[in-house]
Parts: structure tokens; sequence; C-alpha cells
């Protein structure tokens, strides 16, 4: 019998192609509550088209991605965009953060989407920021930010709402080894102390090492995955 604690996030036999070209080709994967996944493989070998079926950004085509319970794939769209708002934090290669805005309004505005008045989704944005180490200039906007600094900021923003499940696609991508490991030390840590899962969508070895367990992919395939019955 598995040891295995009981999934959060479970995807079965994921198909999904783009036009022609096929990303994934039955690909499985779980994701238990506090577990940290590494997600690798080759470029073009599914990897971020799995991530973003498994945070409900795009549908697959067949298969089924199912958390909590429900299937997230079947959701509709409002549904979606409210598990991105609470439940799901996600984060990728280059931020994607909102230029013209500050490095606290992009961490508050998850928090101002949901509801949050705008002073106080500005002091939890701020507590936040001095968690990942980017407290110290919060009034600066990404374009007058490292590539360090503004991950950091995309993984408070990622983080802000207490989401259940993180979603990393490449999150240190474009950094240098000595910020890739801050950010990856940070997410770690924070991670572990919110008991979030997270899935981290990597080619970097030094990065899945983070993880607590690997799940490669190949041709749209996922390889040496246990599957809890």
């Amino acid at each position: 019998m598995s040891n295995r604690p009981v999934p959060l996030l479970v995807a079965r036999d994921l198909v999904k192609a783009h036009g022609s070209t096929p990303a994934l080709r039955g690909a499985r994967l779980e994701l238990a509550a506090g577990e940290i996944v590494a997600v690798t493989g080759a470029s073009g070998s599914g990897k971020s088209t799995l991530l973003h079926c498994l945070a409900g950004i795009v549908r697959p085509d067949g298969g089924a991605v199912t958390y909590a319970g429900e299937r997230v794939d079947a959701l509709p769209e409002r549904r979606l965009s409210e598990l991105r708002r609470t439940d799901f934090g996600v984060v990728f290669q280059f931020g994607q953060l909102i230029p013209e805005l500050t490095a606290l309004d992009n961490v508050a505005l998850p928090l101002m989407l949901a509801g949050t008045a705008r002073e106080a989704a500005q002091e939890r944005a701020a507590g936040w920021l001095e968690r990942f180490g980017a407290g110290e200039r919060p009034g600066l906007r990404p374009g007058e930010l490292s590539g360090g600094q503004a991950q950091r900021v995309a993984l408070a923003r990622a983080l802000v709402t207490g989401p259940r499940v993180v979603f990393a696609d490449e999150p240190t991508g474009a950094l240098d080894s000595l910020a890739s490991e801050q950010v990856m030390t940070a997410l770690v840590h924070t991670a572990r102390e919110t008991g979030a899962a997270v899935l981290v969508v990597t080619h970097d070895a030094q990065v899945a090492a983070y993880a607590d367990r690997e799940v490669r992919l190949q041709d749209g395939v996922t390889a040496g995955l246990e599957v809890c019955a």
C-alpha cells in the first residue's frame, strides 16, 4: 500500500494539441497538499501546457483535471477565475507584472480584485514583499527592478491570497544562479510554512532538486510516475 497522501489535484490522461501539433498525449499527475513536485523534460515536451491545463488557464482536449473534487476542465470561466483569485497562485518565467503598477500595487491587486479594501490590501502586500526580501522599495515599477527582484514580487503576488496550490512555470528561467537560488529558497520556505502544494515546471536540475518528487514529461507523456489508487 502506498504511503502517499490523498491527492489534492489530479490529472488523468490529458490530451492537448496546439493546432495540428500534439502537446500532451495522455499525461497523468497527482499533487498532494504540502507537496512540492517538479515537472521536467526537454523543450517542447509539454511541460507548460500541462501546467496551464492544471491551473485552468487552457482546457485539455481530452482527459480530466480534478481539484478538491471539482472537475477543473469542466468548470465555467467565472468559477475558474474565482479559483485563480483564491485557491490557485501562478508564477510565470518573466513574472508578467503589470508595468504601470508599483511593486506594492502588483502584489495588492489580487486582494483588491477579491474585494479587499485598498489600504488593507496594500498592508498585506507590504508584508509579503518583506517576506520575499523585496520590501525595500515598494514604489518601484517592474521596469526599475532587476530580474530577481521582479520575480520575488511575482512570487509575493502569487502567494498573497493564501492559495492552496502554487503553479510556477520556469520561475527561474530568466535569472542567474544566485537569483535562482534565492527565489527557489523563498518559494520552498513559504510553501513549507503555509502548507501550499507547489508544482514547478523546469528544465533545470538544480531547481528540480528543491522538489519532493520529480515527474518527467517526454513527448507529452509522464514517465516514472507513481499514481495512487
